[in-house]
């Protein structure tokens, strides 16, 4: 779920099947309130509420448990200790690498 929360999960899944909120309060038998105090992160569902209300759209969430990328971990602790022209040099660097590897560089 890295950065999403449970509003986001809810309203995305809402908007893509089409859904008023009261709809989908409705359909999944709670108040359209509940669902706007969600939506809008007023109210931190459980992870089964979350579920219900996007099983509810007609679609349903993939999560899985995965192994932690060291690598990843330890390039973001070492990119949050650089200054910020250090970081813009990293990014650009970056950016040159992958404009090299799709052969525009």
């Amino acid at each position: 779920m890295a950065s999403m929360h449970a509003a986001q999960f809810v309203r995305e899944a809402r908007l893509r099947a089409g859904l008023t909120q009261r709809a989908l309060a409705s359909r999944a038998g709670v108040s359209q309130p509940l669902v706007a105090r969600i939506e809008s992160g007023r109210v931190q569902p459980s992870f089964e509420r979350v579920l219900d209300l996007v099983r509810a759209c007609g679609f349903d969430l993939d999560v899985r448990v995965v192994p932690l990328d060291e690598d990843a971990w330890t390039l973001a602790e070492q990119g949050a200790q650089l200054d910020p022209d250090a970081r813009l040099d990293r990014l650009l660097a970056g950016v040159e690498l992958a404009q090299e590897a799709q052969g525009d560089g």
